[in-house]
């Protein structure tokens, strides 16, 4: 039924209620606008088949972009989304990953893995932004940083210094000012997480499911994506802000037989530069943090502050200055091999993470425990793209 035909037949039925309604003949009057809902729904449904059936003609692309210089996953088209976000897809997804059992021919992709044993499928675009989303409040670090969606294997421009206006003598030119750029070059890095479905996943619903699947591949995603934000060597992966180099001397020592001191986060605040105020968050662990518990400025004012938001969620303060506490540095008080930060400063918005989120799976299963594990892939890159608001304090080890 097209639509000129669904018009017809509805412009026909509400006549005949219309008539029906006036003839006092309520009872056929209610069949006829039945008549018109179910229509409605008939030509709706049927519209969405086809919808379907022309995302099907075209076998949706692979995600790419594994390794250095592939592209990452184009994003689908209206069409190709909606076959993905189908209900009908979402549950041959959960059998999938809980049974094994493959998915209807229908939403096979050709283009992908061959192999009989390397079972891929597409992660329905609303599961991404759920996983996405619980990404985002599960992060202490990944809120923070400056996202992208460049295509992997590209050369970025960034700019390395900032415009400046000055005042001028009359019939003066001002000196002109060159644009400087720096490159940045984006990879892209494969992302990976096992989520194991035990035998007794296989009595789920299909809601608990996929809220099972979100939490699981978003915490070891978050944990992952973290953990490289911090420590990534940027080989195969992005690189941490650890593994960068200060600029201008931007670091302060803790003597190896020494505590922090009021001076330690004195001296730090005064080495970062004031253009980078407004959005430097101090980084460390709890651990770190108790240390300055307790610790006062010259006027007895209490240097570390604790404060409880929304939620009772404790929100943590050196100077003023909001902490971000994390797992991924070492504390202070640890056994050190060698001279180590154990806390910086640093606006993260001059981090970029580069990726479009494009998620697939795959699914084997455990030959010792049975379980279906389904193998969630993401394609990323990260790198700080402006290390001038990085100031570091290091503990000497000797």
């Amino acid at each position: 039924m097209n639509r000129t035909e669904y018009l017809e037949k509805r412009q026909s039925l509400y006549a005949e209620a219309e008539q029906l309604i006036e003839a006092g003949n309520l009872e056929e009057a209610n069949a006829k606008m039945q008549a018109i809902t179910d229509l409605d729904t008939q030509f709706e449904n049927e519209s969405k088949a086809a919808a379907n059936l022309r995302a099907m003609s075209q076998v949706p692309a692979p995600l790419k972009g594994v390794g250095e210089g592939e592209k990452f996953g184009t994003a689908t088209n209206a069409e190709e989304e909606d076959i993905y976000n189908s209900i009908e897809y979402r549950r041959a997804f959960m059998n999938l990953m809980i049974n094994g059992t493959p998915l209807p021919e229908k939403f096979r992709n050709e283009a992908g893995p061959t192999k009989t044993t390397d079972v891929t499928a597409v992660i329905s675009p609303t599961v991404v932004r759920r996983i996405v989303d619980k990404m985002q409040v599960l992060g202490n670090v990944l809120p923070l940083v400056t996202h992208t969606a460049f295509p992997a294997g590209v050369t970025v421009p960034v700019s390395s210094v900032k415009a400046v206006a000055s005042w001028v003598a009359e019939g003066v030119t001002s000196e002109k000012q060159k644009l400087k750029l720096t490159q940045i070059d984006i990879k892209g890095y494969k992302l990976r997480c096992a989520v194991s479905m035990t035998l007794e996943a296989s009595v789920m619903t299909l809601d608990v499911f996929e809220t099972y699947f979100v939490d699981s591949v978003s915490k070891a995603m978050v944990w992952a994506q973290e953990e490289a934000f911090f420590n990534g060597t940027g080989s195969g992966q992005p690189k941490g802000i650890l593994k960068e180099t200060v600029v201008d001397s931007q670091n302060v020592d803790i003597a190896a037989a020494e505590e922090p001191t009021y001076q330690t986060l004195t001296e730090a605040e005064g080495l970062l530069p004031a253009a980078y105020e407004a959005n430097a968050v101090w980084n460390m662990t709890k651990k770190t943090f108790m240390k300055f518990m307790g610790m006062v400025d010259k006027d007895g004012q209490p240097v570390a502050r604790i404060n409880y938001g929304l939620g009772g969620a404790p929100e943590r303060y050196l100077l003023g200055r909001r902490v971000v506490i994390n797992e991924h540095m070492t504390s202070l008080g640890a056994s050190l091999s060698g001279d180590t930060v154990v806390a910086f400063l640093f606006d993260w918005l001059d981090y970029m993470y580069n990726t479009n989120y494009a998620m697939r799976v795959k699914q084997y299963e455990d030959d010792d425990t049975e379980d279906q594990i389904a193998k969630a892939v993401m394609i990323a890159d990260g790198k700080a793209i402006d290390l001038h608001s990085l100031v570091t304090v290091t503990k000497k080890n000797a």
